[in-house]
């Protein structure tokens, strides 16, 4: 019976040690999601652009991080923009009873050169982020936002 159990427990800490590695180790593949882009570096900024004001969300800011390092006497070579979008009515939603992630908006899509040469767009994934919250928070960024995110970067993405 002592062999059993303690086997038992043995089994149990592996699995948990194996289980706890995998998700050291696909979790920061999960939380970000990059796709190519059919355009180029300019035309794909301005077409998500486009796609925030036509989905009713507004866009805050526009960085330019290579413009922004620079004034600080930093060199990066390939392009890189990160741009703010925010739609108010889930933003309240959220702030009303959550506003611990604050620090999560407003929400970002980067577009950058890849190292391949080609244009590439990264996000949160939010509809996973909405998930591992719950309740308010996984009501509107796993489900709205997600979904706006979603037609905001249809149009601009390329088959992988």
């Amino acid at each position: 019976m002592k062999r059993i159990v303690i086997s038992g427990l043995v089994g149990l800490l592996v699995g948990a040690v194996v289980t706890g590695l995998v998700v050291v180790k696909t979790m920061p593949g999960m939380m970000i999601v990059t796709r190519p882009s059919r355009l180029g570096f300019e035309e794909t900024v301005e077409a998500v652009q486009k796609g925030i004001e036509a989905q009713g969300w507004s866009s805050p800011a526009t960085i330019d991080m290579n413009k922004s390092m620079a004034a600080r006497g930093v060199t990066l070579e390939p392009q890189v923009r990160v741009v703010q979008l925010c739609k108010a009515d889930y933003a309240k939603r959220v702030l009303e009873t959550d506003r611990y992630v604050a620090s999560l908006m407003p929400c970002a899509i980067a577009v950058y050169e890849g190292d391949d040469g080609r244009v590439y767009l990264s996000k949160m994934n939010t509809g996973l982020m909405g998930k591992m919250f719950g309740g308010t928070i996984a009501e509107v960024m796993g489900g709205s936002v997600a979904r706006d995110e979603h037609a905001i970067l249809e149009p601009v993405v390329a088959e992988k």
